[in-house]
């Protein structure tokens, strides 16, 4: 006859799995893109039935997430969705259907499912980006992204998402080798073009 597990070690259990409750409830958060009561009261109570109850693996082996820095994220988050809200109503209000966009390949440095998909989440909930594919085997986002007017607004959209994939790794404490591979010279995704849908 077996005993039931003790209330320290059933304590522990609960506590390593923490993490991972933590995580699938900011990936449950940025997918619906709100933070209402609804779905912060749900996705909690998901995360916890999800992991609770099946002895899962490790989705992120080492990590560790990291209060602060996760705080830090939300806060960055918060700002660029101000920020980038009033950038795209000024350029819609200032050139209408004629605003310039681009879309831009963006080499990532991680190479996890879950980092991969966190970061796209958050780089399409914030204005003017949304990212349009995601080359798993080669490591690259493509995102669309407006303004982009000449080459420095190109480079300057890369390096935001790029901040954004090191703001999320910090936020886990993941870490990660290898190098990200440049974008193509001279490729005909990273040229700036009108949109016409003001003329139709």
């Amino acid at each position: 006859m077996t005993c039931p597990p003790s209330r320290p070690r059933r304590g522990r259990t609960a506590l390593r799995r923490l993490p991972l409750i933590v995580w699938l409830w900011i990936l449950w958060v940025l997918l619906w893109g709100s933070t209402s009561a609804t779905v912060l009261v749900g996705g909690l109570l998901v995360a916890v039935a999800v992991v609770l109850p099946f002895p899962l693996p490790a989705v992120l082996p080492g990590a560790v997430p990291r209060p602060l820095r996760i705080g830090r994220l939300v806060a960055h988050l918060l700002t660029d969705l101000v920020r980038s809200g009033l950038t795209v109503a000024w350029q819609v209000v200032r050139h209408g259907g004629r605003t310039s966009s681009a879309i831009i390949e963006v080499p990532l440095r991680v190479d996890s499912d879950l980092l991969i998909t966190a970061v796209a989440e958050v780089t399409t909930i914030t204005p003017g980006t949304v990212v349009t594919e995601i080359d798993r085997r080669r490591g690259l986002l493509y995102v669309h992204a407006l303004p982009a007017n000449d080459e420095r607004d190109i480079a300057r959209r890369r390096e935001e998402v790029q901040d954004v994939e090191r703001r999320v790794t910090r936020a886990v404490g993941h870490r990660h080798d290898g190098h990200a591979r440049g974008p193509r010279s001279g490729g005909p995704d990273d040229t700036p073009r009108q949109s016409r849908e003001g003329e139709r």
